[in-house]
């Protein structure tokens, strides 16, 4: 049971990362777009800040990671496809 609300966290979590980094980048999508852009995103800010040195603990610290991840993997697929 624990599992389960721990999915269905990163889910919000994942769709609130892809809803803000896609008001940021102007690249809105559906819920199902920013749910892949916001999980993606957090393992994108998670590699790129842990190379930095720095490492993010607590909801607030991890949505800008996460954030800053999804706005780099927007960027990215831009770059790459556009």
């Amino acid at each position: 049971m624990e599992t389960m609300f721990h999915l269905i966290g990163s889910l919000i979590m994942g769709a609130l990362v892809g809803w803000i980094a896609g008001k940021l980048m102007n690249a809105e999508g559906s819920l199902g777009r920013n749910i892949v852009v916001g999980v993606i995103g957090s393992f994108v800010g998670s590699f790129v800040f842990g190379l930095l040195g720095f490492y993010a603990y607590g909801l607030f610290a991890n949505l800008l990671v996460d954030v800053v991840g999804a706005c780099l993997f927007i960027w990215l697929g831009r770059k790459l496809f556009h």
